[in-house]
């Protein structure tokens, strides 16, 4: 049956970056599915430890700067320790920096670049090798933004980045395909999250970006948890190196 490819039952799943927002919306619908979810967060994840196990699914709390990508091997394996197994990889885990392009500073794009786009890569990699150990294939699925797609204004580092994710994404899913592993992305909209409070906040900023988006309100967390169960899914194996766009129609203006 149709339905029974969406399921995650016995699934682990790994979702870096999910104690707000999007990424705890994520978790959340990864765990209705049926997944087990391994939170990597700089801070205690609380809220989303609370509602995946209310959903009667574990969650493991695992802590990190993935800034430094010299703790990403020991999170997969402690991962594995606990868990017995990975199956999925959320890349969610991301920070946005905003000034003008001509006083942009250096240290706020190596910051942005660091966690947005080198972590992605070698959380993938990893993982990947994983996957390959585990001789089962496996699901990477990147956070891309519209930026991926967009150059936007005051946010050079985040553009770089997010249009790096769907570079990677592509690139990686040609390289591992073969393995069963299928590595996708997601880039959402303008959503009402802790990112875009200040847009929101922003009374001529907020209406203009209502104005442009067909569906005439902000994005949802909960708005990613359709595509984000697809991709991680059985109904999803043949689904490679694509970015889809969670955007309220934003994109088809």
């Amino acid at each position: 049956m149709i339905l029974e490819q969406f399921s995650l039952a016995g699934k682990v799943a790994i979702v870096t970056g999910c104690d707000t927002g999007l990424g705890q919306g994520m978790a959340r619908a990864l765990a209705q599915a049926g997944a087990d979810i391994v939170g990597v967060n700089v801070s205690e994840p609380r809220d989303t430890a609370a509602q995946v196990e209310a959903l009667g699914r574990s969650f493991l709390d695992l802590r990190a700067n993935l800034a430094e990508t010299g703790c990403i091997e020991g999170l997969v394996k402690e991962a594995v320790r606990v868990c017995g197994r990975v199956d999925i990889l959320i890349n969610n885990a991301g920070i946005i920096r905003r000034e003008d392009a001509i006083k942009f500073s250096e240290k706020d794009w190596d910051d942005v670049m660091d966690i947005n786009l080198k972590s992605v890569f070698f959380f993938s990699q990893a993982v990947a090798r994983q996957y390959i150990a585990q001789g089962r294939g496996g699901k990477i699925i990147n956070v891309a933004s519209m930026l991926s797609f967009q150059g936007g204004i005051r946010v050079p580092s985040y553009t770089a980045s997010k249009s790096g994710v769907m570079g990677i994404t592509r690139l990686m899913a040609n390289e591992w395909a073969s393995h069963g592993i299928n590595v996708n992305a997601i880039a959402p909209g303008y959503m009402a999250t802790n990112n875009t409070a200040a847009l929101r906040a922003d009374e001529s900023r907020n209406q203009a970006i209502l104005e442009r988006i067909p569906a005439g309100r902000w994005g949802k967390p909960d708005d990613l948890a359709g595509p984000v169960v697809f991709l991680a899914s059985d109904a999803s194996s043949y689904v490679n190196g694509y970015t889809i766009a969670v955007d309220g129609g934003w994109l088809a203006r």
